[in-house]
């Protein structure tokens, strides 16, 4: 089980205490001093290895079984004295315009915090580090440490939407450019990975809401704390909501940019088709040789066609020109 437990820790009084890391040292220690806390990391971990902690800390079933399984809408319950808070982790992948997701499962109870992270994003070393460099927040207890992961994930999500802004500006300026684009499929996927950030935001809105009004088992101090997480929240929420807003109407535009240019090529295709059309009509006429056409046999006939054609087509170019379907 070493690969997966990312990291133990015991604090008292704000600060780590040097114990080996493993959740049997971890709980014997804050059963042994009742002023203590314990914070558990794993990554990715099997159902026996998840069981293993389960006991260690008396998990609920259910809320073990959320921890185990991927892609749960993000939310807050309550087992008994333990709150599950599950929330999805957001990193954006700038080559493939692509905003990937993975989960973090936090089980917050009186003396311990037992994380549970799936995917690549929302790495919770730094967050444990610069909060272990604050004596003072520790102090507050496993409300700290859910705090630190919450700021942590919801500064994740400002990040991608800032990354998505960006494209997003690609996009208009591509959009508006006076060369011929296709882009329509980028703004289709980036409209679907903003979905995905939609999906990660906006259901946490209302548990952050609960916490910065007070969540009992946190404790009022932390109340402020997570009023500040919630603003932030709040904020990208709305962000995430423009960039939706702008990739509608950037994709409006470019349809009806292709629309006006799918009519300027019908308009010169059609001009072209009337002025060839002339001198494919002369010819048809003079190409019947019947014997009673006078034409057929004057000297300058051939001449004089050729002339009536260029003039005629000519005339018909200068015109089209004119009204701007050439």
């Amino acid at each position: 089980m070493g690969g997966v437990i990312v990291d133990c820790g015991v604090y008292a009084e704000g600060e780590r205490q040097d114990l080996p890391k493993d959740p049997e040292t971890v709980a014997r220690a804050i059963d042994d001093d009742r002023e203590s806390f314990g914070w558990i990391g794993l990554h990715e971990p099997s159902h026996a290895e998840m069981e293993r902690v389960q006991h260690l800390f008396n998990l609920h079933d259910l809320a073990v079984e959320d921890a185990l399984q991927i892609h749960q809408r993000p939310k807050v319950e309550r087992f008994g004295d333990t709150i599950l808070v599950v929330l999805r982790t957001l990193w954006y992948v700038d080559e493939g315009d692509a905003v990937e997701t993975g989960q973090v499962t936090v089980f917050i109870g009186q003396r311990y915090v037992v994380t549970v992270r799936h995917g690549k994003g929302g790495e919770l070393a730094t967050t444990r580090h610069q909060l272990e460099e604050r004596a003072s927040m520790l102090g507050h207890g496993p409300a700290a440490v859910l705090w630190a992961i919450c700021d942590a994930i919801v500064d994740d999500y400002e990040s991608v939407a800032e990354q998505v802004e960006i494209d997003v500006d690609e996009i208009e300026s591509s959009v508006f450019s006076p060369e011929r684009t296709s882009d329509a499929e980028r703004i289709y996927r980036l409209k679907r990975e903003v979905l995905e950030m939609r999906r990660a935001i906006d259901p946490l809105r209302e548990p952050m809401e609960q916490f910065a009004h007070g969540v009992a088992g946190l404790g009022p101090k932390a109340s402020p704390f997570f009023r500040d997480v919630s603003d932030h929240l709040s904020r990208v929420s709305e962000q995430t909501e423009s960039i939706d807003i702008l990739l509608q109407s950037a994709l409006n535009a470019h349809l009806a940019r292709v629309s006006v240019q799918q009519n300027d090529d019908m308009r010169k295709i059609s001009a072209w088709v009337a002025i060839a059309a002339v001198p494919t009509m002369l010819a048809g006429i003079y190409g019947m040789n019947f014997d009673n056409m006078p034409e057929l046999r004057w000297h300058f006939g051939y001449y004089a066609v050729l002339l009536l054609m260029a003039t005629v087509c000519t005339t018909m170019y200068r015109f089209f020109r004119k009204v701007g379907w050439l």
